[in-house]
């Protein structure tokens, strides 16, 4: 009895304590709550002063570039095109095309005005920007944070990577420091800094959404850095920026109707460091080749190849007398290291080989017929050896016209929905092209009466055609079928 009634006691002092603490916690909760928004707010607060002090200090050192590009007007598949072209070139039309075409005329030159960005990266005026925003300039206008006008030169451009260095005559000018872009990590937080549709030092922020983006078409070397900071038309040519103030970036593009939609496109500044050191130096870019065609290598290529491997580059063919075919390499060789470093696919084999200059020696681990093998290959020189790939401003220079896959978009505007093959865009009006009555819009069915499915397709077939000098194409309007025998120079290739 007394034992119940001892624990009857404590009962209720357990149940008092109880009620006690949770209305006690049920005050403390408010407080608790609120110092957790506080330092919520705080972290927020400190954030924000970071951007800040990052934008501030970087900001002297980007620039405002205006433009007047002569513009020579060629045959053109889109008179009106509906997307805006966020460089002020036809970037948009090569993409997409349009269903109507313009009837041949004189070619005549003109002059339009860009607005860009560009960044200092010397006191003595040296500047970096993209090769679309000063190429074919009549005249730049460098505009600094402070108002200051002056008029530049260009230095030297790489087309091939799309950047450009640009000079100003003054001294002392603030610049910025150029990070190692291969550090950079998906994730990363970063600013992009520039002149959106003329608005200057306009400073936006975001993340590194990934790394190695190529296949956009905009140079012969790509491997972006994409963000969804955002970038508009006349972001081209400023600077990406870490949170350490640094350039790990050029923003150069955008994937969207002419305004931001979260999808941007920036040079990895070591590729442009590349590109920079060479222009200052000598005022052109020399990149090292192996004089090679190659493809990913995939499941099925490695189950026929009888290749263990789950990553690397197929050779499909090797150029006569070129680097790759004096140092030993074969077709079929599967590549997977260069210099030590694992290959993973042809895009990254192509950026690192061109990376190196000509004369260079590159070590090459290949997997042939299931063995492993270490080649020495003493690169060429990549304006002489055969090329894999050929770039829309090369094949309207060997052409005069240029092509792009037939999406499914374009195939029914043109009514192409039960053929395949590569759309033409451009066709220079003084070319042997024009001359034979190609116009934009056609569509190129076979090469040396192969067929060709894709652009790849084509610039392979090119790249074989040139060491004959010419090539036959079987050419359509939708209604007609016409074949046309076009030169080619073999120098050029």
């Amino acid at each position: 009895m007394g034992t119940l009634s001892l624990q009857k006691k404590a009962g209720s002092r357990y149940v008092l304590s109880l009620v006690t603490g949770v209305l006690v916690l049920a005050a403390f909760l408010p407080a608790v709550a609120a110092d957790k928004d506080d330092e919520c707010i705080k972290i927020l607060q400190q954030m924000g002063k970071a951007f800040a002090g990052i934008a501030e200090k970087a900001s002297p050192a980007v620039v405002a570039i205006k433009a007047n590009q002569e513009v020579s007007q060629e045959y053109s598949s889109v008179p009106d095109s509906p997307s805006s072209d966020p460089f002020g070139d036809d970037f948009w039309e090569r993409f997409f095309g349009h269903p109507y075409r313009y009837r041949r005329s004189p070619e005549r030159k003109s002059y339009r005005p860009v607005q860009g960005s560009g960044f200092i990266v010397s006191t003595d005026g040296y500047i970096l920007t993209n090769n679309h925003v000063v190429k074919d300039a009549e005249e730049i206008t460098v505009t600094l944070r402070d108002g200051r006008d002056f008029k530049a030169k260009i230095i030297g451009t790489d087309p091939q990577n799309e950047v450009a260095v640009i000079r100003i005559d003054s001294e002392d000018l603030p610049v910025l420091e150029l990070a190692d872009s291969d550090e950079l990590e998906v994730g990363e937080w970063v600013l992009a800094i520039g002149n959106p549709f003329g608005l200057s030092h306009t400073v936006t922020q975001g993340i590194v959404s990934a790394k190695g983006r190529s296949g956009i078409g905009l140079a012969g070397y790509e491997d972006y850095i994409q963000t969804d900071a955002a970038i508009n038309p006349g972001n081209s040519g400023g600077p990406l920026i870490n949170l350490k103030g640094q350039v790990v970036g050029i923003n150069t593009a955008i994937i969207g109707p002419g305004g931001n939609i979260g999808i941007g496109f920036a040079i990895p500044i070591n590729m442009a460091k590349f590109s920079y050191n060479q222009l200052i130096e000598g005022g052109k870019v020399v990149r090292g080749a192996l004089g090679i065609q190659i493809d990913d290598l995939d499941a099925d290529l490695a189950k026929s190849l009888g290749v263990n491997e789950s990553k690397g580059v197929v050779i499909g063919q090797v150029s006569k007398d070129s680097a790759a075919d004096k140092a030993g390499l074969e077709r079929y060789d599967v590549i997977v290291e260069l210099n030590g470093d694992k290959i993973e696919s042809a895009n990254e084999l192509r950026n690192k080989v061109a990376m190196l200059k000509p004369g260079t020696e590159a070590k090459i681990v290949v997997v042939r017929k299931g063995k492993r093998k270490t080649i020495h290959a003493k690169l060429g020189d990549s304006t002489k050896e055969l090329k894999a790939f050929t770039t829309p401003e090369e094949r309207l220079e060997q052409l005069g016209l240029s092509v792009q896959n037939l999406t499914e978009d374009v195939a029914r505007r043109y009514g192409y929905e039960s053929l395949s093959g590569v759309i033409i865009t451009r066709v220079k009006s003084d070319s042997e092209a024009a001359r034979k009555g190609i116009e934009p819009g056609m569509l190129i069915m076979e090469v040396d009466q192969q067929p060709v499915k894709n652009t790849k397709d084509f610039d392979e077939a090119i790249n074989k055609a040139a060491e004959r000098g010419q090539v036959l194409l079987l050419i359509t309007d939708g209604r007609f079928s016409y074949l046309a025998v076009l030169k080619l120079d073999k120098e050029k290739e």
